[in-house]
């Protein structure tokens, strides 16, 4: 281990792409997963690109946005696509597959939030218990 790692652990929501908080380009990798998480077309955006607080909080209302989209895809399923002419396994497999997806896109946010306060920090471990992230 560097010198400069930080010894405490990280949240098990910690995005496993992100070095540790203080650790050698932890910022550089912090904002590549950042922007990895937004359609491509705001990697030219100068404000996101200088400033990682607003990518981090862009990338928070994104995947918010998502986690939104896909509930509503979740909750119309079985209403909806049978009347597109959907065969029932594959609605059962499509609800699966959004379930799936919330639960991911949870974990995406929960990582967002956590290298946004980190970012903000400039550094120190991200731990929280789980009151904390409530």
């Amino acid at each position: 281990m560097s010198p400069t790692a930080p010894t405490t652990s990280l949240s098990p929501d910690w995005p496993c792409q992100v070095k540790s908080p203080g650790s050698r380009d932890w910022e550089r990798t912090a904002t590549r997963w950042l922007r990895d998480l937004l359609p491509a077309r705001y990697a030219g955006y100068s404000p996101l690109v200088r400033h990682h607080v607003l990518l981090a909080r862009h990338a928070q209302i994104q995947v918010q946005h998502e986690i939104r989209a896909v509930r509503v895809a979740l909750q119309t399923s079985r209403a909806e696509l049978p009347t597109l002419g959907v065969a029932p396994a594959v609605i059962e497999n499509t609800i699966r597959m959004y379930a799936m997806e919330l639960e991911q896109l949870g974990r995406l946010a929960r990582g967002v939030r956590l290298v946004m306060e980190a970012l903000m920090d400039d550094g120190p471990s991200p731990r929280r218990t789980a009151a904390q992230r409530r």
